[in-house]
């Protein structure tokens, strides 16, 4: 599955901060995202959720001035600029105050310049990808029989045999793999809706 851009009209609706919905679409797909990704650089979970919030809230404060501009870069590179600064600034101001609980990485993270193909750059895409799958996912899930959701799920996702499913749901093979592709259908279309 391709990486779907955020598309320019939410951006343009969070502008709006009345705008629920909009929020509620971004929050879904970039928070898990975020979150993450400060677990990833080491912080804990309380320590993880706190910088998510301080993202978010920089986020809101900032959109209003975000300008799609093929020259600064996408909007996915300027919220992994964001979440990088305010994960970087947290690490800094433990530093002052240790908790004595692990190892201080502010140096490292200090003397990093990220270029855009980098792979930091790289891990924020692919945990971008696989947060906009689990929420197409969850948005489509009803519109199918559990069996024809379980054949792709178990097939697609946890990577079981299709003779394995298929002898498990009573199924033939064949059904197995017509359920996968109507659900693949279905959520490139739910992917594709999100671009819009």
């Amino acid at each position: 599955m391709t990486s779907p851009e955020t598309r320019p009209s939410l951006l343009l609706r969070l502008r709006d901060a009345g705008d629920q919905q909009a929020w509620a679409e971004f929050l879904e797909i970039y928070q898990p995202l975020i979150f993450r990704l400060t677990r990833q650089r080491g912080l804990q979970d309380a320590d993880a959720r706190e910088v998510t919030q301080e993202v978010l809230v920089s986020v809101a404060g900032a959109i209003g001035g975000w300008k799609t501009d093929p020259n600064r870069g996408s909007f996915r590179g300027w919220l992994a600029t964001i979440a990088r600064n305010l994960v970087v600034n947290f690490l800094i101001r433990q530093s002052r105050h240790p908790r004595g609980t692990g190892d201080s990485d502010v140096a490292r993270w200090l003397d990093e310049v990220p270029s855009p193909d980098c792979g930091e750059s790289r891990l924020f895409d692919l945990e971008r990808r696989r947060q906009v799958f689990l929420w197409a996912a969850e948005e489509i899930e009803s519109e199918f029989r559990s069996e024809t959701w379980r054949a792709f799920w178990d097939t697609s996702v946890t990577g079981r045999e299709v003779s394995e499913v298929a002898h498990e749901l009573k199924m033939t093979a064949g059904a197995v793999y017509v359920a996968r592709s109507r659900v693949m259908k279905r959520l490139r279309e739910k992917v594709e809706e999100a671009k819009e």
